[in-house]
């Protein structure tokens, strides 16, 4: 191979060598430039979600205090029906004869006026008649609010609503019948109040 020829392939083989040492530094600059884009592609995704999370934040806190007044009224309106059904078993307590004693003050009205008219009177037949009015109103009125009489007489004897004082022998009546009733019972709505005192055949 002639000398020109040699030198030219050397200039060639040069040539090449130079190159290939520029080239890492035109590598460094791409990847340098990728590196900044992917950097501010995260900066400008983190400021997304700061946002997002503060925007997430402000909904939960008013979600939150609108939940919080909600418990507070809820706590309001316990503690008013606490107290209003507090007041009202107390008025029930306090109250609950009103309207008995209201249908009571008559036959005490009767009482007053039988015994004013007692001490004038002349007549004892009208007196009784007074006597047997105002009881007979007495009666009415505890038959009105559940009272029952108990008063047994020629009856058996039954322990659940009669008490014996005594036992006697008669030919009268059949053994364990009442013959004489000494005090009558009563009972409430059938719930026995008083049982009747009586003597039963022996």
């Amino acid at each position: 191979m002639s000398d020109q020829k040699k030198d030219i392939v050397k200039d060639d083989a040069n040539n090449n060598q130079d190159q290939e040492l520029k080239q890492p530094g035109k590598i460094d600059d791409e990847f340098e430039t990728e590196v900044v884009v992917e950097n501010s592609e995260n900066v400008e995704s983190k400021e997304v979600d700061v946002e997002f999370l503060q925007g997430q934040l402000e909904k939960l806190q008013e979600q939150s205090k609108v939940s919080l007044e909600k418990i507070v009224r809820a706590q309001a309106e316990m503690e008013n029906l606490r107290k209003r059904a507090a007041r009202d078993v107390e008025n029930a307590h306090k109250y609950a004869l009103e309207k008995f004693t209201n249908e009571l003050l008559p036959i005490m009205d009767s009482l007053e006026l039988g015994l004013s008219a007692s001490v004038k009177a002349k007549n004892l037949d009208d007196l009784c008649k007074g006597m047997e009015l105002t009881l007979e109103m007495f009666n009415t009125v505890m038959e009105k609010f559940g009272i029952t009489m108990i008063e047994p007489k020629g009856e058996k004897f039954n322990p659940e609503l009669h008490d014996a004082v005594s036992m006697q022998e008669t030919n009268d009546s059949n053994s364990g019948i009442i013959i004489e009733v000494m005090q009558k019972g009563y009972t409430l709505n059938g719930r026995l109040i008083r049982p009747a005192m009586v003597v039963v055949a022996k």
